[in-house]
């Protein structure tokens, strides 16, 4: 057991986004979040050199896959229909630190693009453009917001409703425009979250049947300012799954 688990924490390289410094802030919120539970938060992405990207999965204990660009259809056999801003060379470095996390059986959390990317690595697909679910940008407003009802009996709902584990509805941000249906889900991940779109049922969250931690997250709870405070809990569970403890119903 490592007292101090090290966390892979995979991010868009700032210099090449529209507005760097937002891209920065954003990903000081993930590495923020890691360090709150006593983990050390290992920052790549896509410009770091193959040694160190070796060097870090060598070393991890967990990964932590964030938000971002859209997953190149390619990715799981489409066509571009709705997908915008894709960054091939960060699918190729998250499928490469998805694999080394993979061969190991360590914990993973998946945000947003994390979740998306999840499911895609686990052999899933996306539906490429869900109208109404973006909203405003991160500053550029108050952000969208929707109901999120969590499926009973499933690790999410025993994190975030630790007395209660029947579920329940609890409302989160909202900030992407792609998404993922029950039919698109990759076999070997459960669904524990729904969401309402134009689209029909989207599903929201999702974990393995396994005992592994293995966890992703459509909404974003890193942004502490528009998420409801249980899903601070999920952040502390992984860490502690990093570190080899889980607890999950403490409160």
């Amino acid at each position: 057991m490592r007292s101090r688990p090290r966390v892979v924490v995979t991010v868009a390289v700032p210099g090449r986004q529209s507005e760097p410094d937002v891209a920065e802030r954003k990903n000081e919120l993930y590495a923020a979040a890691i360090r709150r539970h006593d983990g050390e938060p290992i920052v790549i992405d896509a410009g770091t050199d193959e040694r160190t990207r070796r060097d870090a999965f060598a070393a991890m204990d967990g990964l932590l896959l964030t938000g971002g660009a859209d997953v190149d259809p390619s990715r799981y056999g489409a066509t571009v229909q709705g997908a915008t801003g894709m960054e091939p060379e960060r699918d190729a470095l998250e499928a490469a630190a998805f694999q080394a996390a993979e061969d190991k059986a360590l914990p993973i959390l998946g945000i947003c693009r994390g979740l998306q990317a999840l499911n895609v690595f686990c052999g899933g697909k996306l539906i490429q453009d869900v109208p109404g679910h973006a909203g405003p940008s991160w500053g550029r407003g108050n952000p969208l917001r929707h109901p999120l009802r969590i499926a009973p009996g499933t690790r999410l709902a025993r994190i975030l409703f630790p007395t209660n584990a029947r579920g329940g509805v609890i409302e989160v941000n909202s900030y992407h425009h792609q998404g993922i249906r029950v039919a698109d889900l990759a076999p070997t991940l459960v669904p524990n979250a729904f969401a309402t779109s134009s689209v029909g049922e989207l599903v929201e969250g999702v974990e393995t049947r396994s005992g592994r931690f293995v966890v992703g997250l459509q909404c974003h709870p890193e942004r502490q300012d528009s998420t409801p405070e249980a899903f601070e809990r999920v952040f502390r569970v992984f860490v502690d799954a990093c570190r080899g403890t889980v607890v999950e119903r403490d409160g």
